[in-house]
């Protein structure tokens, strides 16, 4: 019998494997998934010798519970030369289970992952998640892909965008509830991250918001435009300043989209440059400790400890340049954003006395131009709502735009 198909005691099947909150293990693989290294509790907790674990497939502690999908994704990810985290569920020589959060990214000749035990509770959330993923493999006989692309549909469902949006949140959770199980003062940098994640997608929604009050109130000046032309001669004054009030709306409009929303625009994506630094700055975090408990470990005779070292200190320090280059990306569209609200503020005055002119002229009209009071009171209330969100989008502007610095 090979040594990946060892039979399974009986009495060890369905009993969790000590893991404990304060260690993290890491083992590191070749291209194609054979296990070159891994520190000593890697060793204990998968109940393996180091010695049998090298030259092993890391698929040898695979759970039979762990739907196709996951592996999928993670295949996926980590050979575009990504990094991604997951929950596993893994299996140990007897048969015992254990849970991770692992971290998974490429490094020279392979891949590295890192694990830490998973406590929040968005890990009950993925254990009935996952138990329903692996069920409709089994019943509907569904191939890796097509089930990688049911996950994706489900994380969708519970708010996530993309997988990379759900890893970074579920590391973040982690990592917090760790900190808290630890009774260890909660991280101050991730703190300001998450902060930086709630702004980045308060102030996409404002901006949506913005260019979508742009579009409503299209039709506004041109009713405007109409009535005028009825009850004053062609080319009269209010039909002119209706005309100057909807190009100049219009012009506003197309430049924000253009320089907001343009092609060599990366503001959509900032909410999820947000969450890789996130997600990198947990992973160096990770690995830093992996270094650390590597230090004061006994049982790893069977590698090249220094090597290893060197390994996570230069994957740290990848890590972290990743983390820098994220935040200057976030801080770039967040002034891009200011600037653009800055441009506006100053059309808007220009609006606001295009329509404070329409009033005086309907006022010279008299009682033929009381029909157009409504639609110019309509353009004042649309002023009043352009107006707060561009303070609010100015504000949340300035806030990214100076943390993380």
């Amino acid at each position: 019998m090979s040594f990946e198909d060892r039979t399974l005691t009986a009495p060890s099947r369905g009993r969790e494997a000590p893991f404990a909150l304060d260690e993290v293990f890491f083992s590191r693989t070749d291209s194609r998934g054979v296990i070159q290294a891994g520190n000593a509790v890697f060793s204990r907790v998968a109940k393996y010798a180091m010695e049998d674990l090298l030259g092993a497939p890391h698929k040898v502690i695979r759970h039979p519970d762990m739907p196709r999908a996951v592996f999928q994704l993670l295949w996926d990810t980590i050979k575009g030369g990504g990094t991604v985290g997951a929950y596993v569920k893994n299996r140990a020589s007897d048969g015992s289970y254990y849970w991770v959060f692992a971290v998974v990214t490429p490094c020279d000749g392979g891949y590295l992952s890192a694990r830490i035990k998973p406590t929040s509770p968005l890990r009950k959330t993925v254990e009935q998640e996952y138990a329903l993923l692996r069920q409709a493999e089994r019943d509907e006989g569904l191939d890796p892909e097509a089930s990688a692309a049911l996950l994706l549909t489900r994380l969708q469902g519970l708010g996530f965008a993309t997988y990379n949006d759900f890893a970074g949140h579920a590391l973040a959770e982690e990592l917090m509830a760790r900190d808290a199980g630890m009774k260890r003062p909660a991280d101050a940098r991730l703190a300001e991250r998450r902060a930086m994640h709630s702004a980045a997608g308060d102030l996409v929604q404002e901006t949506e918001a913005l260019v979508q009050e742009f579009e409503s109130m299209r039709t506004i000046p041109h009713n405007l435009r109409v009535i005028a032309s009825r009850i004053e001669p062609a080319g009269g004054p209010v039909t002119v300043l209706s005309e100057n009030y909807n190009a100049m709306s219009r012009d506003m409009s197309n430049w924000f989209e253009a320089h907001v929303w343009g092609k060599n625009s990366n503001f959509r994506a900032i909410k999820g440059t947000v969450t890789a630094a996130i997600f990198v700055e947990g992973l160096a975090r990770i690995l830093t400790e992996c270094g650390h408990q590597l230090n004061q470990e006994d049982g790893a005779a069977a590698i090249d400890i220094n090597r290893e070292q060197a390994i996570l200190t230069q994957l740290t320090e990848d890590q972290f340049t990743k983390a820098r280059a994220s935040l200057q990306d976030v801080r770039f569209e967040a002034g891009r954003i200011l600037k653009a609200c800055l441009t506006l503020h100053r059309h808007f005055m220009a609006l606001t006395t295009t329509r404070v002119l329409c009033k005086i002229e309907c006022a010279r009209l008299g009682s033929t131009g009381e029909s157009l009071n409504s639609i110019i009171d309509e353009l004042g209330q649309f002023q009043d709502r352009i107006s707060v969100r561009l303070e609010k989008i100015t504000e949340l502007s300035k806030a990214l735009a100076s943390e993380g610095k």
